[in-house]
């Protein structure tokens, strides 16, 4: 049973998180003209209002930390308007005191219809949708193989980092590993900085620094770096030694939602997808 107090915390921190999300989607990203000059950087109350189907001054007092109910069909009209990745989406439900919502958290409102389309016709080359926590949203077949099996992996705990961490099959898969770890957890450590009230973002600290003794040592040097690979190896059971260069491609000017495409680096590496890789089409 939470108090009053708690409760008063708890919608203050709903408004500044659909603030926040609000502030990342762009109307060119929902289908809206631009229409002149804008005061402030993505969508405002009045169209995340009118897209989700609620009322303007409804909305806008759930913005404020009003004591409103909101039920869940609406809830889900909200987390569809702004995008919200299936981890937002609970988080979302969590803030508005509604029960945990009972959906296929596959369906991910984050990725769209045509971001989905890109990775299937990308196959045989793996792809991955991530968020900025490191959690896989949506992946490929040609992944799905590189790593050994995403999809055997419970959803909750597709996160690049605890399977680089805590997944020795991983581990073993990634030859650079040492290379790359410090450089995921510096950049893990940068996103944050926007995310530091959030429980799903401090529960994985939490739980990194206790699984982990590697996590727990670099999240110690407080080291911050965005910087992404150009290139990786991976060492597969089937294929040998893979090297890819990468691309990333972003939802939005603001989105934290990235698609990273694994495009062979060598003649080597493209035929083993072509001959490895189970075809999806």
């Amino acid at each position: 049973m939470t108090t009053g107090i708690e409760d008063r915390l708890r919608r203050t921190e709903l408004g500044e998180f659909l603030r926040n999300r609000r502030g990342r989607i762009t109307p060119e990203q929902v289908g809206l003209p631009l229409g002149g000059r804008r005061r402030t950087p993505g969508l405002r109350r009045e169209e995340v209002a009118q897209l989700a189907g609620v009322g303007v001054t409804w909305y806008t007092w759930l913005e404020q930390g009003r004591d409103i109910n909101a039920s869940e069909q609406v809830l889900s009209a909200i987390s569809r308007t702004l995008r919200l990745d299936p981890h937002e989406h609970v988080h979302l439900f969590t803030l508005a005191g509604a029960p945990e919502p009972v959906t296929e958290k596959k369906n991910c409102s984050a990725i769209t219809p045509s971001m989905q389309d890109m990775m299937v016709q990308l196959e045989p080359f793996p792809v991955a949708v991530r968020n900025a926590r490191f959690d896989v949203l949506g992946h490929n077949a040609g992944y799905d193989w590189l790593m050994g099996g995403v999809d055997k992996i419970p959803y909750e705990e597709r996160n690049t980092l605890v399977q680089c961490l805590l997944n020795p099959q991983w581990k073993e898969r990634m030859v650079d590993w040492e290379q790359n770890v410090p450089r995921m957890v510096s950049s893990f450590r940068a996103a944050m900085a926007e995310h530091m009230g959030e429980p799903g973002w401090k529960s994985l600290v939490k739980r990194l620094r206790a699984e982990s003794p590697c996590f727990a040592e670099l999240w110690e040097r407080h080291d911050v770096n965005t910087e992404q690979a150009k290139s990786k190896r991976y060492l597969h059971p089937e294929a040998g030694l893979l090297t890819f260069d990468f691309t990333y491609l972003y939802a939005g000017r603001r989105s934290e939602i990235r698609m990273s495409v694994y495009t062979p680096a060598n003649d080597e590496t493209r035929a083993k997808l072509l001959e490895f890789v189970p075809k999806t089409r």
